[in-house]
């Protein structure tokens, strides 16, 4: 499996064992990974503050001394530079606690020990696509970035992946972080098409991936008579103590309340963390409704020091 197609992406592997280090190096050049390597804490955050522009993905060992892989995420996450780099956890087996108090610090991708070579690359794959994709939104954005703080009220209606990207660039420049906002925006605008009018569960969505069958599923249910009428409605508002953008699908709803947060149990999976990551990372609060078919983000209009607050 090889997620490369442009520029390789750059990661840096954090492990204070020799063997298991060059291990990760190896598998990872083997499949056109530009890779850095650190033996500890200390070092990784080094690295990271010198090369943070040119790194793309961080593969982080739990147990390390001198300074261990949360004490990293910790440290990355108060950092503005750092705080959006993707961290994949490698953490011994069975160790839910662990994985657990990883997702409290920010972690979304996790990889078990001894480590899988095929399992590796699907873990890398799905923190590769996130970071590609947050690439080409970013720089669409730039492209298209003019005077939006005068708008105070926007309604729009989409139905397909295409729209609702080329969407989510628009609408994340009427936030005044866009940089926050945009990832999850995104995020939330592609599940009310998958997840919502088209009716796709987390299962079956996992099945579709692994025959990767997945794009071709979203083709034929944009065209069924079943799904193809169904749009999502999207509005933005600004208000003087918050920004709110509010998305509503005409799907039959789910359960989101199990999607706020990472489930462990899930973290080994390779797609299902979305909900999770933009509740945590890109608004001061995200809300549904009970049905489960409209999301509201809300982003507070923060002093400095509320902000530095909210990050922890």
């Amino acid at each position: 499996m090889n997620i490369t197609q442009e520029k390789p992406l750059s990661i840096l592997a954090v492990d204070d064992n020799p063997t298991s280090l060059r291990l990760l190096e190896s598998m990872l050049e083997r499949n056109d990974f530009q890779v850095r390597t650190a033996v500890n804490g200390i070092e990784a955050m080094a690295i990271l503050n010198q090369f943070h522009s040119e790194l793309d993905i961080i593969l982080l060992d739990r147990m390390m001394p001198e300074m261990d892989g949360v004490e990293v995420c910790n440290a990355m996450k108060k950092d503005e530079k750092l705080r959006y780099i993707p961290i994949i956890m490698q953490t011994a087996a069975n160790r839910s606690e662990e994985i657990r108090e990883g997702i409290e610090a920010g972690v979304f991708y996790y990889l078990t020990k001894p480590l899988n070579q095929e399992m590796l690359l699907s873990v890398v794959d799905a923190a590769g696509k996130q970071v590609r994709r947050h690439k080409q939104l970013r720089l669409e954005m730039e492209r298209r970035k003019v005077s939006f703080g005068l708008v105070q009220i926007l309604k729009c209606t989409f139905k397909t992946l295409e729209e609702a990207e080329g969407l989510s660039v628009f609408l994340a420049n009427y936030f005044d972080d866009p940089d926050r906002t945009l990832t999850g925006i995104s995020e939330l605008l592609v599940n009310a098409v998958e997840h919502g009018n088209l009716g796709i569960s987390y299962e079956t969505k996992s099945e579709l991936v692994t025959a990767k069958t997945w794009h071709k599923e979203i083709s034929d249910r944009l065209i069924d008579p079943q799904y193809s009428e169904r749009q999502v409605t999207v509005i933005f508002e600004r208000k003087k103590d918050a920004c709110y953008i509010q998305i509503t699908d005409e799907g039959d709803g789910f359960d989101w309340k199990q999607y706020m947060e990472v489930d462990p149990s899930r973290a080994m999976h390779n797609h299902g963390r979305g909900i999770a990551m933009t509740n945590m990372l890109c608004f001061s609060k995200l809300v549904y409704n009970e049905k489960g078919n409209q999301v509201t983000g809300i982003v507070k209009a923060e002093t400095k020091d509320e902000k530095d607050d909210f990050w922890g």
